[in-house]
C-alpha cells in the first residue's frame, strides 16, 4: 500500500526575487577606541620554557686522595770524550782509559760505587725467587666429581615470564632468598607487573612476601646488620628503592 501526500504552495508565497545592484560603501556603525582600555593593555613577550618527562635524579661523584706520580728514566751512553780522542778509534780509547785508570780520583770513585753495588746485590740475593714452597703437596687432581641437583622450583607468579636479575640470600642461613625479576628487553611492552618476591625454601609454591616497587628491580640486597629487613634495591630507571 502506497501512501502519498501532496502539498501545494503558491508562487506568490515564495517572496520576491532577489536582485543585486552595485552600491558605494555605507557606514552603518562607528565605535571609537576606549582610552581606558588602552592604558590597561600590556603586551606579553613570548616565553620559551623546556620540560622533560623523565624523573629527576641526583648525581654525586667521590674520589680518594690523589697522589702526584712522575716517571723518570736515565739513559747511560759512553761519551764525554775529550776533543783529541775519537771514540770510534779503539786504540785512542784504550790509551785514554789506561791514563784515567792510573789517577787517584778514579780509584776512589770506583771504590764508592763498589760499596753501593755490593749493597744492592746483597738485597737481591736475600730472597730466593726460585724457591719452591710447595714440595709436599700432591699435584694429582681430586677424584671427587662435582654434581648438582634440583631441590625446589620457584616459579614467577607473573603471566608474562621474566628473567631473574638478582638473588640475595638470607643472612642468617640458606632458608630464604630475595629474588628481583626484571624484563631487560629494550622497550618491552610486557613489563606490566613490577613485583619481586621473597621466597621461603620450605614453601616453594607461593612467595612469602611480594615486593611492589614503582619500577622493576634489577638488584636487591638483604641488610647485613638486620636480617629481617632489606637494605634496598636498584630500579631499572637508575633509582634506589629502600
Amino acid at each position: 500500500m502506497e501512501i502519498n501526500y501532496v502539498y501545494a504552495k503558491k508562487r506568490s508565497e515564495f517572496g520576491r526575487q532577489c536582485t543585486f545592484t552595485d552600491k558605494n560603501a555605507e557606514m552603518i556603525v562607528e565605535i571609537p577606541p576606549d582610552g581606558e582600555f588602552l592604558r590597561k593593555f600590556a603586551q606579553m613577550n613570548p616565553i620559551d620554557k623546556g620540560i622533560q618527562c623523565s624523573q629527576e635524579m641526583s648525581e654525586h661523584e667521590a674520589n680518594t686522595g690523589r697522589y702526584r706520580l712522575e716517571t723518570r728514566g736515565m739513559n747511560h751512553t759512553e761519551g764525554g770524550w775529550p776533543k783529541d780522542v775519537n771514540p770510534q778509534e779503539h786504540d785512542q780509547v784504550a790509551r785514554y782509559r789506561k791514563k784515567v785508570e792510573k789517577e787517584d780520583i778514579y780509584i776512589a770513585t770506583v771504590y764508592k760505587l763498589g760499596i753501593i753495588m755490593e749493597h744492592c746485590i746483597k738485597q737481591n740475593n736475600a730472597l730466593n725467587i726460585y724457591e719452591n714452597y710447595f714440595d709436599d703437596l700432591d699435584c694429582c687432581a681430586s677424584e671427587d666429581s662435582s654434581s648438582a641437583r634440583t631441590i625446589n622450583v620457584l616459579k614467577d607468579m607473573n603471566e608474562y615470564k621474566r628473567s631473574v636479575a638478582y638473588i640475595s640470600w638470607y643472612t642468617e642461613g640458606p632458608t630464604k632468598l630475595a629474588v628481583a625479576y626484571c624484563n631487560t628487553d629494550f622497550q618491552s611492552s610486557q613489563s606490566l607487573v613490577n613485583d619481586s618476591y621473597i621466597w621461603d625454601l620450605m614453601n616453594p609454591n607461593r612467595p612469602e612476601l611480594i615486593l611492589k616497587p614503582v619500577s622493576p628491580l634489577v638488584c636487591i640486597e638483604y641488610n647485613p646488620k638486620d636480617s629481617h629487613t632489606l637494605i634496598g634495591g636498584g630500579v631499572i630507571t637508575g633509582q634506589l628503592a629502600f
